[in-house]
């Protein structure tokens, strides 16, 4: 016996390796259902690569009652009206939006960092998925955390394009385009012009000088790991379409040195470490594309502090920053609860 799961979005870029993974990782499945917008109401999405195509129906008038499992991957203001009903109706939801990260009485989970927190969702049958960025930086910090605690972290980003969605890719190939041939490159879903350039500035600026992206990070990473680490971070937009990159300094109470890093991350889940000194011998986003590890490169330690490491991590975000931590959150609800499948 397996589950009914919802994948809300499912014509978005999200949603559509939502369902590429499903099939992938061959969730026990009795039947699935591919719900858009009213706009793509009768359009047809493939189930991963099985060949199986889905009709997708309108979030407007779906009913969620006898579904277990609903996949979330619509913007805040959708979320806000549909999930409470699906969660109403007896449907647990996963939601990738910001909406609910920090609410205290929805559990946001990264599979392999806090796994236990998910006992929490039966308060209101809602569960959060973290912010790309901060999904594969955590995954990096916990076994690190477990072996030598954790003080303190400066997180520098380099994020893709595809974070923004398909506008967002759609524009660096668009400008990417027009600067080759002698057209204008105008910025339309960025605020300068992102082909052959960086944006030192994602989602809005708050009160503080920092962008709520880089608060994001530094609240989430708080309560998913450790609250009394202290995070700063500056986010980046890159021309890059797919995969964001990290770089991390990371300060610990206890000694740790590289090595030990190493031989730690190595044996971590979810983590490849791909460290080798010399030309060619770490990850680029380019070549994490496509799977589901988050990599680990350039783990050295940081003489100017004490006890200090930096390292460059890489990650698909669109897998294990969005679509695959919310399947992996569905797998964990199934193991510990649901029990099915």
């Amino acid at each position: 016996m397996g589950y009914r799961v919802v994948v809300v979005g499912a014509t978005g870029n999200v949603g559509r390796e939502m369902l590429n993974i499903l099939a992938e990782r061959e969730f026990p499945i009795d039947e699935i259902a591919a719900v858009a917008s009213g706009r793509s109401n009768g359009t047809e999405v493939e189930f991963g690569e099985t060949g199986r195509m889905l009709k997708v129906k309108a979030l407007e008038h779906f009913d969620f009652t006898g579904w277990d499992i609903a996949l979330f991957a619509v913007g805040s203001e959708p979320t806000k009206v549909y999930a409470p009903k699906a969660a109403a109706a007896g449907c647990v939801v996963i939601d990738n939006s910001s909406l609910y990260r920090m609410d205290p009485d929805i559990p946001l989970i990264v599979p392999e960092v806090n796994p236990e927190a998910i006992d929490g969702y039966k308060k209101r049958n809602i569960i959060a998925n973290p912010n790309c960025s901060t999904a594969q930086m955590v995954v990096v910090l916990k076994p690190l955390h477990d072996a030598a605690k954790i003080t303190r972290v400066v997180v520098s980003t380099y994020q893709s394009v595809s974070g923004a969605g398909k506008v967002g890719m759609d524009e660096l190939f668009e400008q990417s385009r027009n600067i080759f041939v002698g057209d204008s490159a105008e910025a339309k879903k960025f605020t300068k012009q992102i082909a052959f350039n960086v944006i030192p500035h994602i989602d809005v600026f708050l009160d503080d000088g920092y962008t709520k992206e880089e608060w994001k990070m530094v609240v989430e990473t708080k309560k998913i790991l450790d609250p009394k680490i202290k995070v700063t971070a500056t986010c980046v937009r890159v021309p890059v379409f797919v995969g964001h990159s990290e770089a991390i300094n990371i300060e610990f109470e206890n000694e740790i040195s590289a090595k030990e890093a190493q031989d730690i991350l190595r044996e971590a889940p979810g983590i490849m470490l791909v460290d080798k000194r010399e030309d060619g011998g770490y990850v680029t986003p380019i070549e994490c594309v496509g799977d589901s590890a988050t990599y680990v490169s350039r783990v050295r330690e940081d003489p100017t502090v004490d006890n200090g490491l930096v390292l460059w991590c890489v990650s698909d975000n669109l897998r294990k920053g969005a679509a695959l931590n919310a399947v992996q959150i569905a797998e964990l609800l199934g193991r510990r609860h649901l029990k099915k499948g």
